[in-house]
C-alpha cells in the first residue's frame, strides 16, 4: 500500500478518465467523463483537455476518443514484460497442431486481459486480439483464475457484486456462479459455452508456478466440430494441461 503522501492525486484522476473509454463507450465529452471516472465535470474536462495537448486523445471540441498514442503503454509492455515472450512459442506449437485458437490472459480486477495469442484468422472475430479485456464472470480464464483464488480472497471479489447479463446464457445468480466457481476449483479447468458471445466456447485451465500460485490462464476456443459429445474436453483438454505442466517450471 502506497503511502499517502506519495500518492499523486492528479495521476490518479487522469489516468481513471483515461480508463473511462472501452468498448462501450469509444467517445466521451465531459459530462460522461466525469460520471464514469467519478469526477466534477469541471474536473473531468481539464483532464481531457489535457489528455488531448499530450496527444493520448482527440477531439472535435465536444467530445474525446483514444488517439493511437496509448498503444505505446501495451506496445511496450508486450516487447518487453517477460509473461507473454515466454508463453508465445507454446501458443504456437499448440494452434499448429490443433488448428484452434489459444490465448493466455491475466486477470486484472473485473477483467482478464489477453496478453498472448496464437491462431487462424477466422476466429479474430471473436476479440482475441492482444489486449482485448474481457469481462471475467463470463469467461473459461476469468472463471479458472477466480477458481485458484483463495476463499477468502474470492469472498471479497463476489461481495456487493452484480454480474451483467452478457447473453441469455450468462450465469448471473451469485449462488450458482460461486458453485460454477467451486466445481472449477475441483476440477483446475473451466468450460465457458455462449456465456461472454454467443457461438465463443472456451477450455481454460490455469498456468500455475512453481510455487502453486496461478500467474496466467490459458485458453482454446473452439469450432463447432469439437463441440459433440464431449470432443472440445477429451480433444483439447490433455493438451492444455500438458502445456501447463511444461510451462511451470519457467513461470
Amino acid at each position: 500500500m502506497i503511502a499517502k503522501g506519495d500518492l499523486i492525486g492528479g495521476m490518479v484522476k487522469g489516468m481513471a478518465v483515461l480508463e473511462s473509454f472501452d468498448t462501450e463507450r469509444q467517445r466521451l465529452n465531459a459530462t460522461l467523463a466525469a460520471q464514469r471516472a467519478g469526477l466534477t465535470r469541471a474536473a473531468a474536462r481539464r483532464h481531457l483537455l489535457t489528455l488531448a495537448h499530450l496527444g493520448y486523445l482527440e477531439t472535435d471540441g465536444s467530445y474525446f476518443w483514444l488517439a493511437p498514442k496509448v498503444l505505446r503503454f501495451s506496445g511496450s509492455y508486450l516487447a518487453s514484460a517477460r509473461l507473454p515472450r515466454l508463453l508465445q512459442p507454446t501458443l504456437n506449437r499448440m494452434a499448429a497442431q490443433s488448428g484452434e485458437a489459444f490465448s493466455a490472459v491475466v486477470l486484472d480486477g473485473d477483467e482478464v486481459v489477453i496478453v498472448a495469442r496464437s491462431g487462424p484468422t477466422r476466429l479474430l472475430a471473436y476479440g482475441l486480439h492482444l489486449g482485448a479485456r474481457l469481462p471475467a464472470h463470463a469467461t473459461s480464464t476469468g472463471r479458472v483464475l477466480l477458481a485458484a483464488m483463495p476463499k477468502a480472497a474470492f469472498s471479497a471479489w463476489m461481495k456487493a457484486r452484480t454480474l451483467p447479463r452478457l447473453t441469455p446464457h450468462t450465469t448471473v445468480e451469485p449462488r450458482k456462479f460461486r458453485m460454477l466457481i467451486e466445481q472449477a476449483r475441483v476440477d483446475d479447468w473451466c468450460v465457458a459455452s455462449e456465456e461472454h458471445e454467443l457461438g465463443v466456447h472456451a477450455l481454460a485451465v490455469p498456468l500455475r508456478n512453481m510455487q502453486g500460485r496461478a500467474v496466467a490462464a490459458l485458453n482454446v476456443v473452439a469450432s463447432p466440430q469439437r463441440l459433440v459429445a464431449g470432443a472440445m474436453q477429451r480433444d483439447l483438454l490433455p493438451m492444455l494441461l500438458e502445456a501447463a505442466r511444461e510451462l511451470r517450471p519457467l513461470l
